[in-house]
This record gives structure tokens, sequence and C-alpha cells, in this order.
């Protein structure tokens, strides 16, 4: 969140300490208000108990203990109490967790039909545009999830790591001999030209850069707790959210037109977007285009950035894996850096998987039932979830749980290495970071080259050390490190080229 919330005065920064459950809250009603179509009668299923409701305050419900402490910690204090599926309720809003993946199989591989994306998602509207994403029916959805298959394959994602590697290597080459730096601002800034360069093409990348990155911070700031009930509200950042999604859609639908009118094609996701068709022959419309560049822009970026930031920060406190992941990188030096060699450095991306574990980008995934259905428990207790009912499974809690993972507050990259595996051991949902089921995530592969290009350039050129504090998790929404994270940097002596 950009420094703009602080406009509102007071009662913002009252809102924002309650923001946890008022998430949860607002979606509920932005879901309940959606018009659902009558159902035929169906047979009921024996009468399974509801889940146990945590115990709370009259009214206000669990809202005292999170405010007194945190999110997190009630829902593991509840899980601890009630089992693997509960109840949290406030203002007579409820919320059901599936805690682990032995109760999350509904949740994460049910139809649309029956556990619904999108009813929770529809803030992303102004955000990415009408006619995709959240705005559009599930058929059509599917139709553009698979114009991101396409672009996000392997054979693809092999072309693009050329361009990420020089990138990178522009980049740092502008850090002096030695030196101290924030290291999150300097990730955020190198994955913005590598978007640019990569998603956007050529014309953004030598021209329009600094534009294009100052309008997608206003559009991500457009994203505030008041977008969650009004996202149609006339703020001030609404408005310059509205303001910076027609301007990057004035900017690609000019490269756009330049490029169909001068015969020329480009070798980005730009061009790839604009070459898909749907299946009955219909080509992507300009808006189209450039709501799902925005729906990249906006997923894969935050997510890179705060996964890198992450990683960088675990690796800096501890030394014994710096220095398996550095070694891992002397094995490699005398190759070039390409696609192959990015899938050879095992040590590092199980430290990227490791800090994506012990730090989500995002605290809980949610659904909702559009059907009820029930649920056993590995307690053995099974249960009735109510047609309507809003869902949570918490990554902050499925990711530490003791019964999947060794030592889970431990950093152990080891605990995925091959004859361990533990994210396996614990079954298809162990490990649900990058999602799982009917909603995974396309741009996994993407965020894993993208975080390796950047770590690997900057393991085999720098010695570097973590002068600042290792960082707290900003908040229990953008769950990025806080504040700044300070790095003393030396250029190693026989810097290898990649």
């Amino acid at each position: 969140m950009d420094d703009d919330t602080t406009t509102t005065g007071h009662t913002w920064l009252l809102m924002i300490t309650v923001f946890p459950t008022i998430i949860i809250i607002a979606t509920m009603m932005i879901a309940r208000a959606r018009t659902i179509p009558p159902k035929p009668p169906k047979t009921r299923r024996p009468n399974n108990q509801p889940p146990p409701v945590a115990e709370g305050a009259p009214i206000v419900g669990v809202l005292p203990a999170i405010l007194t402490t945190s999110l997190q910690t009630v829902i593991r204090d509840q899980h601890s109490k009630l089992g693997s599926v509960f109840t949290l309720s406030s203002f007579g809003i409820k919320v059901t967790f599936l805690v682990g993946p032995k109760v999350s199989a509904h949740f994460f591989h049910g139809t649309e039909s029956e556990i619904s994306i999108a009813d929770v998602y529809k803030i992303t509207v102004p955000i990415f545009g009408k006619g995709v994403g959240y705005d559009i029916d599930n058929d059509t959805r599917n139709e553009q999830h698979r114009f991101f298959a396409g672009i996000l394959r392997p054979a693809k994602l092999r072309s693009h790591v050329g361009l990420m590697v020089r990138e990178v290597e522009e980049y740092f080459a502008k850090w002096g001999e030695r030196g101290t730096v924030d290291l999150k601002q300097e990730i955020d800034s190198v994955l913005m030209r590598i978007a640019s360069r990569c998603l956007l093409g050529t014309e953004v990348r030598d021209h329009m850069h600094g534009e294009v990155s100052s309008l997608l911070h206003d559009l991500i700031g457009g994203l505030h707790l008041v977008s969650m009930f009004f996202p149609h509200l006339p703020t001030p950042a609404h408005r310059r959210r509205d303001r910076a999604r027609a301007r990057l859609e004035e900017i690609f639908s000019g490269i756009a037109r330049s490029r169909k009118s001068s015969d020329r094609a480009g070798d980005d996701m730009l061009q790839a977007l604009m070459d898909s068709r749907y299946r009955d022959g219909r080509a992507t419309t300009e808006a189209e285009v450039t709501g799902l560049l925005v729906a990249l822009l906006f997923a894969g970026h935050h997510t890179s950035s705060t996964v890198t930031a992450w990683t960088a920060a675990r690796l800096l406190r501890h030394a014994d894996w710096l220095r398996a992941a550095t070694e891992e990188q002397g094995r490699i030096m005398h190759v070039t850096i390409d696609y192959d060699a990015l899938l050879r450095m095992d040590v590092l991306h199980r430290s990227v998987k490791e800090a994506l574990r012990l730090h989500p980008v995002t605290p809980m995934i949610l659904r909702r039932a559009r059907e009820a259905f029930a649920v056993r428990t590995e307690e053995g207790d099974e249960y009735e979830i109510p047609e309507g009912r809003l869902l949570a499974s918490p990554l902050v809690v499925n990711n530490m749980l003791p019964g999947v993972y060794r030592d889970p507050d431990a950093f152990d990259p080891d605990r995925f290495a091959a004859g361990r595996e533990e994210d396996r051991a614990g079954g298809e949902l162990a490990y649900t970071s990058f999602g799982a089921g009917k909603h995974a995530c396309m741009g996994e592969g993407y965020a894993y080259l993208q975080i390796k290009v950047i770590l690997s350039h900057l393991l085999r050129n720098f010695e570097l050390e973590l002068v600042s504090p290792f960082p707290e998790t900003e908040d229990m929404i953008s769950m990025r490190p806080k504040g700044e994270v300070m790095v003393r940097y030396n250029r190693r002596l026989l810097q290898q080229c990649t």
C-alpha cells in the first residue's frame, strides 16, 4: 500500500487494524449480494452437524482476539482446540476454515458451480477491466486461461530466459564495487524491467518504462479496504486507479495498432495475446489484451518480488544455506545461464520453495460454497458445510503443520530434497503456496525463472551481508517484508559473466 492511505485520517488507521477480519466479512457481503438463481430441490445428505464455531464475545465474536493477537494466532489456536474444520464468526458473518490437506480436496477440486472463486474476487474487475478475469462467465474465463497456458508453456519460457538474463546483467552492472542498498527496492526495480521487456515489449522497455511503472503503482494503489465494499466509490485512490487503467489501455492499444499497421510482430507476451483466438475464431480485443496483460503484471510482479526478497533475506540469515547456494553457482559458472542451467539449480530452487512455505504471498485462499457439501476431518468427525458459506484455506497455518513438515518453523530447504520430499509425502495438497487443483497458478514456472535469474546473478557476482534486522511481515494482507531489507555488497574479484 502507498502513503496515500494516510489521507483518510484516523478512521482509516482504525480500519487498517481490523483489515484481516473485515476483508473476510466484506467478501462474504459481496458474495451474498450476488443474485443466485434458484436451484431445483435436491436430495439432502444425512443431517451432519455444522462445523464447531469458535467461542467469542457477543456480536463481535472473534474480533477482540484478532485485535489483541493476530488472525494467524487465532486460526492456530482454534485449530488446536476445534480440529481441522471450524468456523470463525464476527458480526453474524461466518467463515469456515479448512486446515490441512486431508480436508481440502473439495475446496481445491470442486467445480465453479460447487466451489466458486469468481464470487470472491469481483473486486479485481476495476483493476483488470471489463471482459476479462472475474467479469466474465466461467467458459470465457477458461478460454482466457488457455491463452495464459500457451504463453507460459515451457518452450515459450525457454525463449525468455536470455531476455531476463540481459536485463539483470544490465541492471546490476550499475552497482559499484561495494555499497549498501535496500535489496527489496532493487528487486522491485529489476523485476519491472524484466516485465517491461518480456511481457510488454521493446516499445515500453525503451520508451515508456518509467511511465508504465508509475501507472502500475497507481493501479495497485487502488486496492484498499474501501474497495472491498465500494470498488467504484470516487475516492482519490480509485480515481488514480481508473486513470491509470485507462492510460495503460491507451498505451497497449497504441502499440498493438502500430504493430498491425506496420506488419511488425514482437516476441513478447503482448504479441502472444494479440495473436490469441477464441475457439469460435474471434480475436482478442484491445481492451481484453490490456486486461490480460494487467492481470499478468499485477499477479506476477507482486509475487516474484515478495518471494525473491524473502529468499534473499533467509539465505543471508542462514550462512550454511547461503554457502550451499553459492557453491552450487560455482559448479555452473563455466556454462551460459540458460533455461537448462536454471533447472539444474536445485539448492536455489529448494531455497525459494522453502522461503515461500515460510512466507506465502497471501495469508489464505478464499472460496464460496455454492452448494452444501460434507467434509470428514482427520479427527474422524463429519460436518455439513452450508450453501453460501465463505471458505478459507489458511496458508499461514497449512504451511506450518507439524504433521506435514518436520520442525516447521526452521528454514530447511532439504525438506524438499529427493528422498525426503515432505510436501509429496504429505499428499497432493500438502504444499499449496501456488494454489492447487483447478485454480493452480499457471505462472509458477515463470516466477521461479525470474527469481532464480536474479538470485543466481547476485550469488555469483557479489558477496552479500544483511545489515538490517531480519524483517517482519508487513501485514496479514501483503505479506511482504516490512520496511527496508538493507544489504551490504562487495563485488567479487573474479566476476563471472553470464
